[in-house]
């Protein structure tokens, strides 16, 4: 029996899937994968792309054999790249009569709630064009993405943000590899567990980032946001045909249960607290077992300045990332605030109707 095509996808393709060395874009293998993307809008799969590239191929037109170390000279490798990059896409869809649509994110995109929800809506307006939306970090202008990003993360964001089904990394890797066991590419993975983080390994290409670590870490954001994910090669011939077909060399990383609601999905993944607050042990059970509001006398301690309506860390009694959330207060009144009860703190802040630090509307547990 036959699989059903997926609703939408995300498909992620690495620098050294869509290169043959520095700077040389690898055409006909670029040229295989639009035709194989076009096979699946065909059979009525929405695709979405994120593509890396960019970097490399301002490195090439540079005549760059290494990735300089200077942040803007990286930055102009990528806005000489990204242009080419595109150019690129499209000439590979033009036979099969498809437009592409560059979108470049920053982080900060997708951390303010209207920009992530502008962004979203885009990306549904441009499928509704009949468009293939092609992605990429906006490395030119995004300190922060060049110094730490990476399109692994970018995807999972992505497939998160537009509820995908399935998220679709391609690169030079087949797979996860058991190089502490067999040795052989693991098929199926149901739960990423320290034991299968102990497998991933770095990259040492000039132009790649990130490697085996920044796939499971992908794949830990996606899965638990209900999205299945495979690792496979992207040399392989027919690999898009193969994965939903249940053919795949590759390996496929399972969903969680039931995905997050959006919002709480957003605050959990697409976020940089401001700061932390710490907790009792009795305040654990109320916010991981009752869904309750995080209330001062559970607070212990803060760390880190932040202001109301910011976005802070919620640690356990072990310093531990349990929850994460929107703080109703200052880090200065959380501090004073910290072990009272809720009859103790109406003199400190008189007028104040909610006098939770962080209300379970807006607090998610990770």
């Amino acid at each position: 029996m036959k699989n059903p095509a997926p609703r939408r996808v995300v498909i992620k393709l690495g620098t050294g899937v869509l290169t043959s060395g520095i700077g040389q874009l690898d055409t006909a293998r670029i040229a295989a994968i639009a035709a194989e993307i076009e096979a699946l809008r065909r059979a009525g799969t929405e695709v979405i792309v994120v593509s890396s590239g960019a970097v490399g191929l301002g490195m090439g037109r540079l005549g760059l054999k290494k990735k300089p170390s200077e942040l803007s000279r990286k930055q102009a490798c990528a806005a000489i790249g990204q242009s080419l990059l595109m150019q690129t896409w499209q000439r590979a869809f033009d036979p099969h009569g498809l437009t592409v649509a560059q979108v470049l994110l920053t982080h900060e995109d997708l951390r303010a709630r209207g920009r992530y929800l502008g962004v979203k809506d885009t990306l549904e307006k441009l499928i509704d064009y009949g468009t293939i939306p092609v992605i990429n970090e906006n490395d030119t202008v995004s300190a922060a993405e060049i110094k730490f990003g990476d399109n692994d993360t970018l995807s999972a964001m992505v497939a998160s943000l537009v509820d995908a089904q399935h998220l679709v990394i391609l690169s030079t890797a087949p797979g996860l590899i058991d190089m502490k066991g067999t040795g052989q590419i693991v098929p199926v993975v149901e739960k990423i567990t320290p034991e299968i983080e102990a497998m991933a390994g770095g990259t040492t290409s000039e132009t790649a980032t990130g490697g085996m670590i920044s796939k499971i870490s992908a794949a830990k954001l996606a899965t638990k946001a209900g999205c299945g994910v495979f690792i496979a090669s992207g040399a392989e011939p027919e690999i898009l045909a193969r994965l939903f077909s249940g053919r795949s060399p590759g390996t496929f990383f399972v969903p969680s249960g039931l995905p997050m609601e959006s919002k709480k999905r957003w605050l959990a993944y697409f976020q940089r607290p401001s700061g932390n607050i710490l907790i009792n042990d009795r305040a654990v059970p109320v916010l991981r077992e009752q869904g309750r509001s995080l209330l001062a006398i559970g607070v212990t301690g803060v760390s880190g300045g932040f202001a109301a309506g910011d976005i802070v860390n919620i640690l356990s009694p072990e310093g531990r990332i349990l929850a994460r959330g929107v703080s109703a207060f200052t880090d200065a009144e959380v501090r004073a605030a910290a072990g009272k009860s809720s009859e103790e703190l109406k003199p400190l802040f008189p007028g104040r109707k909610r006098l939770e630090v962080v209300h379970r509307d807006n607090l998610v547990v990770l």
